[in-house]
């Protein structure tokens, strides 16, 4: 039942082949038998049986709340959840407990969706690894997998098999492994240039990104409020769009939220893609992008040919500029935003009381890690007035031309972009932690912040394993509130790359009743 697309589940509960107590009872136990996964900050498990038991009564009297009702999900550390701490996985929020959910959360729940914990993620939600919070770093499913394993003996290097284990990618990292290990069905992540793409494509599941405005930021914790959005992490695009048509639509605590009210869809069974113009932007063949990266783009694009698509290169001008763009307008941000974890109202508070200022400087000192302090410093020198026109006013201008390259793009009459979601497949926590923080996040946000920039739709789907049994993904960039045809598409191209499931029956002996094979055959997607 575990392996199961999030509708079927939903099906077998309205026909009363699993009840939503047992399907809650399955998943904390998965839970339970991967905490050394890290993906969880906190498991709310009370809460959850609670949620489950309503949702019980709900089916038995008939009064389903659709189709998320009984379904176990998660949620990254930064979204506000009532009465549930929520830490951003730092120091300076350890304890925090808000009084309030997160407009997305809200949704969740106000549909019956059933809240299995908060998820891990680097501190604020500043990395591309998952690998610095304060919680310690997530460890990727896959590493555990038959696939990679297998391989990993035919290579036979001798060395500790356990401290080998792979990064997930962030920074929505626990939600990627909670969603790829089977202990829920969906996940919340953010994404700020890539934070839900990048995990997606490096632990195999689908990563959604909404365009900006489409789903309300109210109660993510912000890190960038021009191009934060709340991102969606599944098994499959499908259950994407089923997650999205619950959370899309106006907010009137977010007033960056679209006006129009936005309508519950189904994905078409079968898409005709013959009509379709797929953009190849010529700036993402970078040097560093692996070979065989490069070879299942090329392949996917012949693919797209085949069945009749009109596959052209397509150029994105200002593509290398965009990291050092990025890079500016997100530290001024965050060193703006950051200066509201100050000790006085909420979160840490240092001991030391001989000033005002001293306390301040001491909490943030104690409360924030390096990452952070060292990005609150760039955004701090970018916007002092001598330098505010220099940086990031032209960071600005930059954005605006970055923005126009896409429209330009899709004006031409492409439909949709094809491109990398990262430049190789997931790496050793070894040999990741050998870059700093940002010298990496630079790196693995290469094919992703851009979008974030123009505020795009963009879609993470896990193409095929890699020569060392570990998923590779692409992604798909759409235009600007054509979320659905985007999903559309990604949904048609799943389907013909029959991603292969993840093998993690040797860590799960006990629970292997819930992943008979011929019920994965759903998500069952063979190379």
């Amino acid at each position: 039942m575990l392996g199961r697309t999030l509708r079927e589940v939903s099906t077998a509960l309205k026909q009363g082949h699993i009840t939503p107590t047992e399907l809650c009872q399955k998943c904390l136990s998965l839970i339970k038998k991967t905490k050394f996964l890290n993906a969880y900050i906190t498991v709310s498990e009370e809460v959850a049986l609670k949620q489950a038991e309503e949702s019980e009564k709900r089916y038995k009297k008939g009064h389903s709340l659709g189709d998320l009702d009984g379904i176990p999900v998660a949620v990254k550390d930064n979204f506000s959840t009532s009465s549930i701490e929520t830490t951003c996985a730092s120091n300076m929020l350890k304890g925090y407990v808000p009084p309030y959910n997160a407009t997305v959360v809200q949704k969740l729940l106000d549909k019956g969706a059933v809240l299995m914990g908060k998820t891990n993620l680097d501190e604020f939600a500043m990395g591309s690894g998952s690998t610095d919070g304060v919680f310690g770093p997530v460890k990727n499913p896959w590493s555990y997998s038959k696939q990679y394993r297998e391989k990993r003996k035919q290579k036979a290097h001798g060395e500790n098999e356990d401290s080998n284990w792979l990064i997930t990618g962030g920074s929505s990292g626990g939600s990627a492994a909670a969603v790829a290990a089977f202990t829920c069905f969906a996940a919340l992540g953010s994404d700020t240039g890539g934070s839900t793409r990048n995990p997606a494509a490096h632990c195999g599941v689908v990563g959604f990104k909404p365009s900006y405005g489409l789903v309300s930021r109210h109660g993510l914790i912000p890190l960038v409020n021009s191009m934060d959005v709340p991102g969606i992490l599944t098994r499959c695009v499908d259950d994407a769009a089923i997650v999205l048509g619950m959370l899309a639509g106006h907010d009137p605590k977010d007033s960056t939220t679209i006006q129009d009210p936005v309508k519950p869809f189904t994905l078409p069974t079968s898409a005709d893609v013959n009509k379709l113009c797929i953009g190849i932007p010529k700036e993402y063949l970078a040097p560093e992008l692996s070979s065989e990266v490069r070879s299942f783009w090329s392949k996917a694009a012949n693919l797209f040919e085949s069945e009749g698509a009109k596959v052209i290169e397509v150029s994105l001008p200002h593509t290398s500029y965009s990291i050092v763009c990025y890079h500016v307008l997100c530290t001024s941000e965050v060193a703006s935003n950051m200066a509201r974890f100050d000790g006085l109202e909420y979160g840490h508070r240092c001991d030391i009381n001989v000033s005002t200022e001293a306390m301040y400087a001491a909490t943030r000192r104690e409360g924030f890690n390096d990452v952070v302090r060292g990005r609150i410093l760039s955004g701090n020198f970018f916007l002092l007035k001598e330098n505010y026109e220099n940086y990031f006013i032209k960071a600005q201008k930059v954005r605006r031309l970055i923005a126009n390259d896409f429209v330009n793009v899709f004006n031409s009459g492409v439909d949709v972009l094809l491109t990398p979601t990262t430049l190789s497949e997931a790496v050793p926590y070894l040999e990741f932690i050998k870059e700093d923080n940002r010298t990496r996040s630079a790196q693995d946000d290469i094919f992703t912040q851009a979008v974030n920039m123009a505020g795009l739709p963009a879609v993470s789907v896990p193409v095929a394993l890699s020569n060392q049994g570990l998923p590779i993904g692409l992604q798909f960039i759409g235009r600007a509130f054509c979320d659905q045809q985007l999903l559309k598409i990604a949904k048609w191209f799943e389907k013909q790359v029959q991603f292969p499931v993840i093998q993690l029956q040797e860590l799960m002996d006990d629970c292997s009743s819930d992943f008979e094979i011929e019920k994965l055959s759903s998500v069952s997607l063979k190379q």
